[in-house]
């Protein structure tokens, strides 16, 4: 990845909806089966909503049955970056853009396998380039 993506919370604003604001620059998620990508099939690459960058190519997309866009892995190793999330009484694994640092979503140990991980990520910290 290139340089961090810096902008202030001004400038966020005015670039984000309001629910794409909360859920990528003030961690919230969106309720399942709600986001537009959720069910979505078509063939192309998940970009960033803060900055664009390449997150997760379709072919990694998998029907996880719980309402969110998953991925078994990132398009590039570089394309996430991960945290620890402990709000709620869990111990959860946060990824986050690794350019802009928007949140996406978590990454879960239940995937398929071979990899056997899960990256579950928010319709709304999305976009989709078409191929």
């Amino acid at each position: 990845m290139t340089s961090k993506i810096r902008k202030t919370e001004a400038e966020w604003r005015a670039q984000l909806t309001a629910e794409e604001y909360q859920v990528a620059r003030e961690k919230g998620t969106e309720r399942p089966f709600t986001g537009k990508y959720w069910n979505h099939h078509e063939d192309g690459m998940y970009t960033c909503v803060g900055c664009g960058a390449p997150l997760f190519d379709a072919a990694s997309k998998f029907d996880s049955g719980t309402g969110w866009p998953s991925y078994v892995a990132p398009a590039s190793e570089d394309a996430v970056e991960t945290e620890s999330d402990r709000k709620f009484s869990m111990s959860r694994t946060e990824i986050h853009c690794a350019r802009c640092d928007s949140h996406l979503g978590h990454v879960f140990p239940d995937g398929p396998q071979p990899a056997g991980v899960r990256y579950c990520v928010n319709s709304a910290s999305l976009k989709f380039e078409k191929k």
